[in-house]
């Protein structure tokens, strides 16, 4: 199997676009920016999806699910929130259609008393739904997650990172006081950061977005942002503190404890399948994929090296015992005997789709008792006893990978962080080396505004969790209370 890829370093928008193709992760489909997740793609998010999933329910989250469809009047009730998403919504203004001449066509007899809009996001439908479930401060809490898909019409489209329709997670709740909405909009934002770091080892930097970049409708915006290999970030989730902004919109008032009426505090986060992309991105290498031991569909991938049908039959008998090891100690192992493909061409399919730990096995292995392990991370190899120690030894690998990649992610998005003190310095940096540029800012619009129309660089994060020294705004001069990061997104 020839991978050809394009070279990170040559064109990295090539080399991304080819990987996630040649990997089988996903492809562009008939609908214009839509695409399609194929199977080994899709194992992939099952994974992280799985993952999540978990940690939301261990954190006293429930899923739901609600409509696709949102009324007209609905999806307007928060203004904010509408005109943030108004440029990016699909409409249905009509249920039927008519053969004309073997032609379908609208009927105009079925337009709709009042237009649909598919979901960018569920805020509306969802707050509309919570005015019917809340009265009291008893119905408080509600902490609802729902896996579902949205559709955003965009105009420039890119598998992962950017389709007209994704997959994602969105979470709503809603609180009692203002305290417990922000704690709750903090506490998923450390979540997805313990997820992405321990899980998909993609370092990841919280903070907060500024007024421009907030979600429409947010009081706050938190977020983690990662660095891509090419210099660019990428916001890989956010957890929104809403106020009482949508309460207000949908009237959702609760009796306290005090026999007072009160709006609730809410909160909204997500992540989508755009982590997929974050993936790529971070690991990948100009031979493939490299995919951490924690999010890889098949840890292990065994591959046979015979000439004959008796080597290949005592090769089995060795394979099928390390198999069946192997799955009882949990590890995500496949036996790849097909006699249609070369060992050359599985060591490259395997390569490409990024497979931690390779498995070969030979007549002489057999001989000598070992087997030989290649690393994908690193590309080394080793031979091994094929002993009581054999599962011990993968399992210490999949560790050690899975800590080196983030180590090696971590050291790069580190070393990609250039502290400045003047707009000129700024400007250059930004040009030649890319990465994050910590600067003072005064917080202003005007003075975000120039820097992204000059740069086209943008606020990624207000850091916190730091401290932090007071300074001079790149551009007014004025005092800044902080540094905050600014990059080059996708």
């Amino acid at each position: 199997m020839s991978k050809n890829l394009s070279k990170r370093n040559q064109d990295y928008s090539k080399w991304y676009n080819e990987l996630v193709v040649k990997a089988n992760l996903a492809e562009n489909s008939a609908v214009r920016g839509c695409m399609v997740i194929k199977p080994y793609g899709f194992a992939i998010w099952e994974k992280i999806q799985s993952e999540l999933d978990r940690m939301f329910k261990e954190t006293g989250h429930e899923n739901a699910y609600f409509p696709l469809f949102v009324p007209k009047s609905l999806f307007e009730a928060e203004e904010k929130n509408a005109a943030g998403f108004a440029k990016e919504c699909a409409i249905v203004t009509h249920y039927r259609l008519k053969n004309d001449k073997n032609k379908l066509v609208v009927d105009p007899d079925s337009k709709l008393e009042e237009e649909l809009i598919v979901r960018p996001t569920s805020e509306a439908i969802i707050w509309n739904t919570y005015k019917k479930w809340i009265q009291s401060y008893r119905d408080l809490p509600i902490k609802i997650n729902q896996w579902a898909n949205v559709v955003r019409w965009e105009m420039r489209t890119r598998l992962f990172l950017r389709t007209s329709e994704f997959l994602w997670q969105e979470g709503h709740t809603a609180h009692e006081s203002k305290e417990e909405a922000i704690e709750e909009a903090k506490s998923i934002n450390n979540l997805y950061a313990n997820f992405l770091e321990n899980f998909m080892a993609v370092p990841v930097i919280q903070g907060l977005k500024s007024e421009s970049e907030r979600f429409a409708g947010a009081v706050d915006t938190y977020c983690v942002e990662a660095l891509m290999q090419d210099g660019k970030s990428l916001q890989t989730g956010t957890s929104h503190f809403l106020g009482q902004n949508f309460a207000k919109a949908f009237d959702v008032k609760f009796a306290t404890k005090q026999g007072s009426l009160e709006y609730v505090w809410a909160t909204s986060w997500g992540v989508s399948t755009r982590l997929m992309g974050a993936l790529v991105m971070t690991h990948g290498d100009d031979n493939g994929l490299v995919l951490p031991p924690n999010l890889a569909p098949i840890q292990v991938v065994i591959i046979p090296i015979y000439k004959s049908s008796s080597e290949l039959k005592s090769i089995n008998k060795v394979a099928d015992k390390i198999l069946i090891d192997f799955k009882n100690k949990g590890i995500s192992v496949k036996y790849d005997d097909r006699e249609n493909f070369k060992p050359g061409y599985k060591f490259n399919e395997y390569e490409l789709k990024g497979v931690p730990v390779r498995i070969t096995i030979g007549p002489k292995d057999l001989a000598n008792n070992v087997v030989e392990i290649s690393r994908r991370d690193n590309l080394s190899k080793s031979l091994v006893k094929n002993d009581s120690k054999l599962i011990s030894n993968i399992n210490d690998i999949l560790i050690d990978m899975q800590s080196a990649l983030y180590k090696k992610a971590k050291d790069f998005r580190d070393n990609s962080i250039t502290e400045v003190d003047d707009y000129n310095t700024f400007k250059s940096i930004i040009k030649s080396k890319g990465g994050f540029v910590s600067a003072h800012w005064d917080g202003s619009f005007e003075s975000e505004e120039k820097i992204k129309n000059d740069t086209k660089a943008t606020i990624r994060c207000i850091p916190i969790g730091e401290s932090f020294k007071k300074g001079k705004c790149i551009i007014s001069g004025k005092l800044s209370k902080q540094r905050v990061l600014f990059a080059i997104s996708y």
